[in-house]
């Protein structure tokens, strides 16, 4: 199969359609939770539903879903899912012109965005492989995800200022176009993927097929133990995420626009982090790396709960100290996530990808909809802070699975394609 180095106009195009569609997601992110807290007034519980309702996805078709992509070919997945979007998207505007939104259409919208989201994404990290030749995999993933924070960077600001001149409801077009250029993007990328065999065989092979992707998980040493680390850190960090718009909105009283702009901030450092990641990994070891973003994360996650505690006594102070924190939690979160996401692509067979993306993202997303209502549920009952300081400190343990990684993978074996049963040769 042929490859695109990451300079080819082919991957630029890739490139520039998920650009975009990054951009759209982080303002649609923003736009439903804004439609959510201002327009139809949800209480702290059912914002942890919303959110929770945007990945309890994961758990139910998460691993079907590796099985099924790796039958199918990846860009054609990713293009039917970016249509369903958009139209999906849509719904909201609509019914908000005519009167008939309500939290349970919210609630309808995210399943339905993340359920097209879970085959979107499986099959695009299982993509870039296919894509780019290996010795390209760090640096197309550091690209993407240096775009995908620069096109992030003025989209919650400018969401935030269109939120002042039309509702929230109406901004989610904006989402809804962006999904609709990814479209397009894709369509226009050319690649020499041929359909799998495994795409030949019969419904009943499903099972295996899931088994044998949650097997090489369980006993792929390194990817093992990032499962565990991205696992622990997905949930204290949805805890902490799910709060934000409540604690920035209420809690503290800023508008609309801060949150949009505490979210650029964040994206700055996302920018700086994919950029330092494939650097840093020339000079350290990918432990090493990993383990400084995580920690890097978890130290400034501590300016949320304290901005809160502060906000008492000063308003500009509070702001200043979310605005430095989200930029130094995204900065260190990205310095991982680039990492990781290269090391478990190089360390899997390709036919495995699907189905080894989908079996992670199963353990590490599968956690996000109880840590929701969890944080729903102990923002209700102890207050929003108190249960930031939860998030923060629960984070902390998410560097523990990392600490020996380096040591695991100087005896680890580099992937084979892994062989069909031999009724489906």
């Amino acid at each position: 199969m042929s490859t695109h180095s990451v300079t080819s106009t082919n991957f630029k195009r890739f490139w520039f359609g998920q650009t975009l569609s990054q951009f759209g997601t982080r303002i649609g992110t923003l736009g439903l939770s804004v439609t959510a807290v201002e327009l139809l007034d949800a209480t702290t519980r059912q914002v942890g539903v919303l959110a929770a309702a945007s990945t309890v996805c994961y758990l139910v078709i998460g691993l079907p879903a590796g099985a099924w992509v790796d039958r199918m070919l990846k860009r054609k997945t990713m293009m039917w899912a970016a249509l369903t979007r958009c139209v999906t998207i849509c719904v909201i505007p609509v019914l908000w012109l005519t009167g008939d939104l309500r939290i349970e259409v919210l609630y309808a919208v995210a399943v339905v965005v993340g359920v097209v989201t879970v085959f979107f994404d499986v099959a695009y990290q299982s993509y870039v492989p296919v894509l780019v030749p290996e010795d390209d995999i760090a640096a197309a993933n550091g690209r993407l995800e240096a775009t995908a924070q620069v096109s992030t960077l003025g989209g919650p600001a400018l969401a935030g200022l269109l939120m002042r001149v039309v509702s929230a409801p109406v901004v989610m077009l904006v989402d809804a176009i962006m999904y609709l250029a990814s479209f397009l993007c894709l369509s226009m990328t050319k690649d020499d993927e041929q359909k799998p065999a495994s795409a030949a065989r019969a419904k009943g092979h499903l099972l295996a097929d899931i088994g044998e992707g949650l097997r090489f998980v369980r006993d792929q040493p390194v990817i093992r133990r990032l499962a565990a680390s991205v696992g622990v850190s997905n949930f204290f960090a949805t805890v902490v995420s799910t709060l934000v718009p409540v604690l920035v909105m209420r809690t503290i009283g800023f508008d609309s626009f801060m949150l949009g702009l505490i979210m650029t901030c964040g994206a700055a450092g996302g920018v700086v982090g994919a950029l330092l990641a494939p650097k840093a990994r020339q000079r350290f070891s990918a432990g090493t790396v990993m383990s400084c973003g995580l920690l890097m994360a978890a130290l400034f996650g501590v300016a949320n709960p304290l901005a809160g505690a502060v906000a008492t006594h000063s308003k500009i102070l509070a702001g200043a100290v979310l605005l430095i924190g989200e930029f130094g939690l995204v900065m260190g979160a990205l310095l991982f996530n680039v990492t990781q996401v290269s090391l478990r692509q190089t360390l899997c067979p390709k036919n495995l990808l699907g189905r080894m993306n989908a079996s992670l993202r199963f353990v590490i997303w599968g956690s996000m909809p109880l840590a929701s209502l969890v944080a729903g549920w102990l923002g209700s009952a102890i207050g929003v802070v108190p249960t930031l300081w939860i998030g923060v400190v629960g984070s902390v343990a998410t560097v523990l699975p990392i600490l020996t990684i380096d040591r695991v993978m100087a005896t680890t074996s580099r992937p084979v394609e892994a062989q069909e049963p031999e009724a489906v040769r």
